[in-house]
């Protein structure tokens, strides 16, 4: 398969179905094979990726750059322009080594093991406090504003060292940036908002260290404020709107699927498998990684030219018949290791293991306290997050029921 020998090339599919499936297009066409030739909004063609062996190769393989400025966004979005542009100093996602080594290096003792487990008892405790809320709140109530959204955003902000007081203006400028359309001034503002709040924030912690992240970046001496300002912010970002939107649209599936809710209530073990399945099952970083060839680099007998994009598919990656055992069923006895909702190689995610830790915790703390949670709402009338780069719900309204 070539793009020379005539295969046509799709636009990504994006129209869902189902809020739980990847759009029925897009299975339709990774039933055709891994790897299929994608025609660009900006006019560029390159590839789409949607065979879990085939996207491992090409997160793994240092031919392939994750620069943003050589990539080409996969569907329409207002800031296509800025997004064509090198990323700034610390915002090491999209870079590559050696500046993405060095700040991977810099941030890795800050996410092992061993320093996450450390934070279980405070995420208990954060969890127990927002159910406690959300009992006195009363039903109905949304999931979202009172449970999944705080629980990561104050975790992450404990750990950067981020007022936690501040938590409506990042959210709010947050969300803004991760809209795919609104008002490029809207944009701009909400840039300006948390370049100004970081940056008293930074100035503040170099006067008065504390006890956090930030805090020890800047007693290392190796960043300078811009380098500061972007990790800081990446990491708030990806700290709390992913885990906030699993931690909804899961508790959603979960409602949905009441005999595996049943199985999780009555085995509290099979928690670290339900949360992989879930994050299996549904995949939100639902536009996919992308990638640009670097050099010309055969895969499946397939030439991807150098400077093309490759887009990712971590929604099919995750459903390849290839890789899982009946992969559209949500089922959480299955064995769902090795799933990419955390990508793979070097840009794997960092802190993959507070995201789990937190799920870990939440679901079961949940339907423990509010056993006959149920939703408030007909399915029809929960808003997906179909508009965002992050996937999920905008709200989840819910009938809490008799607590426990």
């Amino acid at each position: 398969m070539t793009q020379e020998s005539g295969s046509r090339p799709v636009s990504l599919p994006t129209e869902r179905d189902t809020p739980f499936d990847p759009p029925r297009e897009l299975r339709e066409l990774a039933a055709t094979g891994p790897l299929h030739p994608m025609a660009y909004p900006s006019g560029h063609l390159g590839w789409l990726v949607t065979g879990h062996a085939v996207a491992r190769a090409v997160l793994a393989d240092p031919r392939f750059s994750a620069r943003q400025e050589l990539r080409h966004m996969p569907v329409e979005h207002v800031s296509a322009d800025l997004l064509r542009r090198p990323a700034p100093p610390g915002w090491f996602l999209r870079h590559d080594p050696p500046d993405h080594t060095r700040y991977r290096r810099l941030l890795t003792g800050q996410f092992t093991v061993r320093k996450i487990n450390r934070l279980i008892p405070r995420i208990q405790r954060i969890t127990e406090d927002h159910l406690d809320a959300m009992e006195k709140a009363g039903s109905p109530v949304d999931l979202v504003e009172h449970f999944a959204l705080p629980i990561p955003s104050l975790v992450i902000c404990e750990l950067l060292g981020v007022p936690y007081e501040n938590r409506e203006e990042f959210q709010r400028n947050t969300a803004e940036l991760l809209k795919l359309d609104g008002d490029k001034e809207d944009k701009n503002a909400a840039r300006d908002g948390l370049t100004s709040f970081f940056t008293g924030l930074i100035a503040a912690k170099r006067a008065e260290p504390g006890d956090d992240l930030l805090s020890g970046l800047i007693a290392d001496g190796e960043l300078d404020d811009t380098e500061l300002f972007s990790i800081g912010l990446l990491l708030l970002i990806a700290g709390h709107e992913t885990t906030a939107n699993m931690l909804a649209i899961g508790t959603w599936a979960l409602l949905r699927h009441p005999e595996q809710l049943a199985a999780l209530k009555a085995d509290p073990g099979l928690v670290d498998g339900a949360v992989e399945e879930l994050l299996r099952h549904i995949a939100i970083i639902q536009f996919g990684a992308q990638r640009a060839a670097l050099e010309d680099v055969e895969i499946e007998g397939v030439t991807i030219k150098k400077g093309q994009t490759v887009t990712i598919s971590i929604p099919m990656v995750n459903r390849d018949p290839d890789r899982f055992d009946d992969p559209d069923t949500l089922d959480l006895g299955k064995e769902a290791g090795g799933h990419l909702a955390f990508g793979h190689g070097v840009h794997q995610c960092i802190g993959q293991q507070l995201a789990r830790i937190e799920m870990r915790i939440a679901y079961p703390a949940l339907f423990r306290r509010f056993p006959g949670l149920a939703l408030a709402v007909p399915d029809e009338e929960i808003r997906l997050r179909t508009d965002m780069a992050i996937y999920g719900v905008h709200r989840l309204p819910v009938i809490l029921g008799q607590s426990s």
